[in-house]
């Protein structure tokens, strides 16, 4: 958050009753909170906000949580979320208006633009807006699809209410979604992947386009694991979770479609790479265009199949040991040792 945004936070978190009488007004003070159904001011008592605290730090004053959802920020994200402002100049505005304060010049609003719509800053803020997926919606996506859930640490988060819109004339729709970082061979955040869910947790959201990247992506991945010599790189994150599941302790890189992949960066200490195909022809020419790049500076390309379409249907159809079989008999001996063994300890 920018330094003025935090002020503007602060300043509504020392007027948090106001706050929640004017724009929460469905609800009601009890004790030290401001109760009500939600941030779109319903009738209820899933949402509750601090109304006194310190400035910051636990227990600070104007944060809230919406125990229905497991969604929560400050009270510049509700003034956001309630009057359905996805810009923060807009929300920046709008607390202003609320708090009586001067409007901003145009030279002002220079200094704390928000970042460019599908930039690698935006890309960022949206990551550091979500939250670890243990006990979310997307960790009843990933177990829905066979994955056994990811460690701490790894690149995946979830968001409650992450905006979807379907072309630039259409409204903002807000869909729960699994987020995913993409970075660069130094750990950089440089985009994000976005797979929207439906609320049951058991799908993807019922829209023409339920994953979406952003930011720059072009050579780069979402990372699991850091790679030194050997690793393993596909398209799809669900792909490449699926090979983990049998091989948790080999680095993996999930480039996000069959064209990134081709393109994908090595890392300099690189001397193996497996290449995760999808069983149609753009993962085929993908397969073997990388491979190319691979031998081509000194480093041993070498192809992993699937049994059916993708590793994951791998996963879901044919079950763990089966997979674990078929991955096997395609391993250099030493990667067996070295990356396969562990597999035999994991369970769900």
């Amino acid at each position: 958050m920018s330094s003025h945004a935090a002020d503007l936070a602060r300043r509504l978190a020392r007027n948090a009753e106001a706050v929640c009488r004017h724009y929460l007004s469905n609800g009601h003070r009890e004790g030290r909170y401001w109760l009500v159904g939600d941030v779109a001011n319903t009738r209820g008592r899933s949402l509750f906000v601090r109304l006194s605290g310190p400035d910051h730090g636990k227990g600070a004053a104007g944060k809230w949580t919406d125990a229905a959802t497991g969604e929560h920020g400050d009270l510049l994200d509700l003034i956001a979320l309630n009057r359905g402002l996805d810009r923060l100049r807009d929300a920046l505005d709008e607390a202003r208006t609320f708090l009586s304060l001067p409007t901003e010049t145009s030279a002002q609003r220079q200094d704390h633009l928000p970042a460019p719509r599908g930039s690698p800053e935006s890309a960022r803020r949206l990551y550091a807006m979500s939250k670890p997926i243990a006990g979310t919606l997307a960790h009843e996506y990933l177990h829905s699809r066979g994955i056994i859930p990811v460690p701490q640490g790894d690149p995946l988060r979830f968001h409650p209410r992450c905006y979807y819109r379907p072309d630039i004339d259409s409204p903002t729709e807000t869909w729960p979604a699994l987020i995913a970082a993409v970075t660069d061979l130094g750990g950089r955040i440089t985009g994000a992947h976005r797979t929207w869910l439906d609320r049951s947790g058991h799908d993807k959201a019922p829209l023409d386009s339920p994953r979406r990247a952003m930011g720059h992506l072009l050579g780069q991945g979402v990372r699991f694991g850091m790679a030194d010599d050997v690793m393993a790189a596909g398209e799809g994150i669900e792909t490449m979770l699926s090979l983990r599941c049998v091989l948790p302790a080999l680095p993996i890189v999930a480039a996000l479609s069959a064209n990134h992949l081709a393109a994908l960066l090595f890392p300099p200490t690189l001397r193996r790479l497996y290449v995760a195909r999808d069983r149609d022809p753009a993962g085929h020419a993908a397969m073997a265009s990388l491979g190319r790049r691979a031998e081509a500076v000194g480093i041993n390309a070498l192809g992993l199949s699937p049994r059916l379409d993708d590793f994951n249907e791998d996963l879901r159809r044919l079950g763990l040991e089966n997979l674990r079989a078929s991955v096997r008999q395609q391993l250099d001996p030493q990667d067996v040792v070295r990356f396969m063994s562990s597999a035999m300890i994991v369970t769900r």
